[in-house]
């Protein structure tokens, strides 16, 4: 009799664990046009080219944006190839604090308008913070610095600088920096500063740091743009921190707004290396776990309501109950340790002491390297 329980209860955790959840509720407002709603310029948010309103894409784009925000956090571009990003990415809906839309209008080269809209997704902190720990996603903490751009764009006509009084010449490289993550700062451009065009053209990185001793912070992105052969453009930028060479180098393109981008995902890159730090989440695999204090099928069904929504879950897999024990096998985005962030504190099954990972495991488990140990409260 006691086995037979034993084994209904397994099957009834199976077919809970096989039922889908519902999703949160999403906040929306109607169709906006542009100006009624700001530019996603927050950490947390972020905007997506959709192609309607529809669920259907609404779907999709809330994922690429959810992507654009783990990219804003930890300043890798490459953070979509990660392990687990992409899947994780399927929850984006679950995370949403609220979105919109917003029409944009835009003057083509026959004079004809064109529209676009965009979907403003903003997503609960949080849960965000919570996904990116349980991944491993390195992250770029903040406050982040605001580098000054000490811009020279040469058209054929002779290199001029670029200052707060021509920020929309410089506009793609503003906005690339508010995508990955930063803002940059232009100097305000009087004729002391225009003066420098000879200095930045050299790349005369001294020179530079001396007129932007009045900016903070003493970082400068040094950059000129000219048309190179070809027909295409060509922009060279050094940057420099505190006096010292971070980075340099090249970006070209036959569009002159793409060679300029360029310059924020350089920086970026270089901020990156020198001050993001990734949490120790554990290797993707599958992991033996028990779960005790399952008394009965409220404590089961609360067991997979817990799994199912941590997105490093791919499977669960039940083993065997013996009591209020329950062992299961489950795969993994992440090793226990990101599971146990995905959980949180306020979550129904709590790890017990330390997760026994990498051939630390007990002799007689199937998964003979990787196990953990949890409760039901």
């Amino acid at each position: 009799m006691e086995y037979s329980m034993r084994r209904s209860l397994v099957t009834i955790l199976f077919l809970a664990l096989c039922l889908p959840l519902g999703g949160g509720a999403l906040a929306q407002s109607g169709m906006r046009t542009e100006g009624d709603v700001a530019n996603a310029s927050g950490t947390y948010e972020a905007e997506v080219p959709v192609n309607s309103q529809s669920d259907a894409d609404r779907g999709g784009a809330l994922a690429r944006a959810l992507g654009a925000v783990l990219g804003k956090l930890s300043g890798d571009r490459a953070a979509m190839t990660r392990p687990g990003v992409a899947q994780a990415l399927r929850s984006a809906k679950d995370m949403v604090e609220s979105y919109d839309y917003r029409q944009d209008q835009s003057i083509g080269a026959s004079g004809a308008p064109s529209y676009r809209t965009m979907l403003v997704a903003r997503f609960r902190q949080d849960d965000v913070d919570g996904l990116v720990a349980a991944l491993g996603l390195p992250v770029w903490p903040q406050p982040r610095p605001k580098p000054v751009i000490w811009l020279a764009i040469d058209d054929g006509s002779g290199p001029r600088l670029v200052g707060t009084q021509q920020a929309n010449a410089a506009r793609p490289l503003l906005d690339r920096a508010i995508e990955r993550g930063y803002r940059l700062g232009l100097p305000a451009g009087g004729a002391a500063e225009q003066a420098l065009v000879g200095a930045i053209w050299r790349q005369d990185t001294a020179a530079v740091a001396r007129a932007s001793a009045r900016y903070a912070p003493p970082m400068q992105l040094v950059g000129k743009l000219y048309r190179a052969g070809g027909g295409g453009w060509q922009a060279d930028w050094v940057f420099v921190d505190n006096g010292r060479e971070l980075s340099k180098w090249t970006t070209r393109d036959g569009d002159a707004r793409r060679a300029m981008a360029g310059g924020a995902d350089g920086v970026a890159d270089a901020l990156v290396r020198r001050y993001a730090k990734a949490p120790v989440a554990g290797a993707a695999g599958t992991y033996r776990i028990a779960i005790n204090g399952i008394r009965g099928a409220d404590d089961y069904l609360r067991a997979a309501s817990a799994l199912q929504g941590a997105a490093v879950v791919k499977s669960i897999i039940p083993i065997q109950a013996n009591g209020d024990r329950l062992e299961l096998d489950v795969e993994l985005m992440t090793g226990l340790p990101g599971l146990n962030r995905m959980l949180g504190q306020n979550s129904p099954l709590q790890p017990v002491g330390q997760a026994v990972q990498d051939g630390d495991a007990t002799e007689g488990t199937d998964t003979g390297s990787k196990q953990g140990e949890y409760r039901i409260r």
